[in-house]
């Protein structure tokens, strides 16, 4: 428990102290998004399959935690930093680079309580090293999509009152 309220603490910090792109709406958009996306996606791998849990086996209160205050800033710090400007390649080993550190991240995690809170049954590591690409790229296609619904509703003609 030590281990996530320390990472909660840290990625909230620095969410919300870097962060110089995404507006407020756009940042409530990614968390909402990134619990949903959690919940759904832990359902079925923790709760039905037990592929992973976080403290013990089951639904506890402290898994709200990481799914509702420690996932959602680490998105933030992922989009608030992205080369959006630049080649593809950047964006290419900027995505590898933060595959890498989910995959530090997830081994600290692993560690034996008080910092460790996080348990594999039949989940594996690569399955992770698999698996974050396409997430980190879903956050990426959401915050893509509100900044196009954003604008398309800046360019509406509102009625004359």
């Amino acid at each position: 428990m030590v281990g996530l309220i320390i990472s909660i603490i840290i990625f909230n910090l620095i969410a919300f102290k870097t962060n110089i792109l995404l507006r407020k709406t756009q940042i409530l958009h990614i968390w909402l998004f990134t619990v949903a996306f959690n919940s759904i996606a832990d359902l079925y791998i923790d709760a039905k399959y037990h592929g992973y849990w976080y403290f013990s086996k089951g639904i506890e209160w402290e898994t709200l935690l990481s799914m509702s205050l420690l996932i959602p800033p680490v998105n933030i710090i992922f989009l608030n930093l992205f080369p959006f400007r630049k080649s593809y390649f950047s964006k290419l080993c900027y995505i590898f680079l933060w595959v890498a550190g989910l995959i530090i991240y997830e081994c600290l995690t692993l560690l034996p309580p008080p910092i460790g809170f996080f348990h594999y049954g039949w989940w594996k590591l690569w399955y992770s090293a698999l698996l974050n690409p396409f997430l980190l790229l879903s956050v990426l296609f959401f915050y893509k999509w509100i900044c196009k619904l954003e604008c398309d509703e800046s360019h509406k003609k509102t009625p004359s009152r």
